[in-house]
């Protein structure tokens, strides 16, 4: 399979249309378009009956103690995790595109609706549902895509992939609050073929993506 972007290039910057969060010189960030990139596959197996799209960041801190203070950085020999920005299963298998702001168009306080998506498919909420779980004005079940917003202070530049999964099912066995893991968990031994798709993004004034 191969999968490409019109948005973005491969192992190339994501532009802040795409972003959660942009750089501001005042108060070091404000909200972004928050657009979802245009995506394309092709070479999918002829026994696809799906597709899953997963869209995670492999970067991110697994310690918030530096996270967004001043006067102090998150240092590049931390440990790092998995933060899911998007998770998206039974696209349908005559599906080869989804189209730039199609699922995403804005920043949603609170979180985007779900599971129900465009195409008949089912969104998860990704990881900003718990990113703001203490927060009284963005608290909320965050479905669909919701991009890049970094630490400003962090040493290293974030990536972001993008995957396609060619399923061979045409409903994938997993209800609920779809998360990434559980999504993960539920496709094993049902993958076909996948395409991945790398951008990068900071919010670091001092580092180049």
């Amino acid at each position: 399979m191969d999968l490409t972007s019109s948005s973005f290039n491969d192992g190339q910057r994501i532009t802040g249309d795409f972003a959660f969060c942009i750089p501001d010189p005042e108060h070091h960030v404000c909200l972004g378009r928050n657009l979802n990139p245009q995506l394309a596959w092709t070479g999918a197996p002829a026994e696809t009956q799906s597709f899953a799209l997963i869209c995670h960041d492999p970067d991110v801190p697994s310690q918030g103690d530096d996270v967004n203070q001043e006067d102090r950085t998150v240092p590049a020999s931390l440990a790092r995790v998995d933060f899911f920005h998007w998770v998206l299963v039974d696209l349908p298998a005559s599906l080869g595109e989804v189209k730039e702001g199609e699922f995403s168009d804005d920043v949603t306080p609170r979180g985007k609706p779900g599971p129900h998506a465009p195409h008949d498919a089912r969104q998860g909420i990704n990881d900003y549902t718990a990113w703001f779980d203490s927060d009284n004005d963005m608290r909320g079940d965050y479905y669909g895509y919701d991009g890049p917003c970094p630490p400003w202070n962090d040493e290293i530049v974030h990536r972001y992939v993008f995957t396609v999964f060619a399923l061979d099912v045409a409903r994938l066995d997993v209800e609920g609050k779809l998360t990434g893991q559980q999504v993960r968990a539920a496709m094993q031994g049902h993958v076909l073929a996948q395409a991945s798709l790398t951008g990068t993004y900071t919010l670091n004034p001092a580092l180049k993506a």
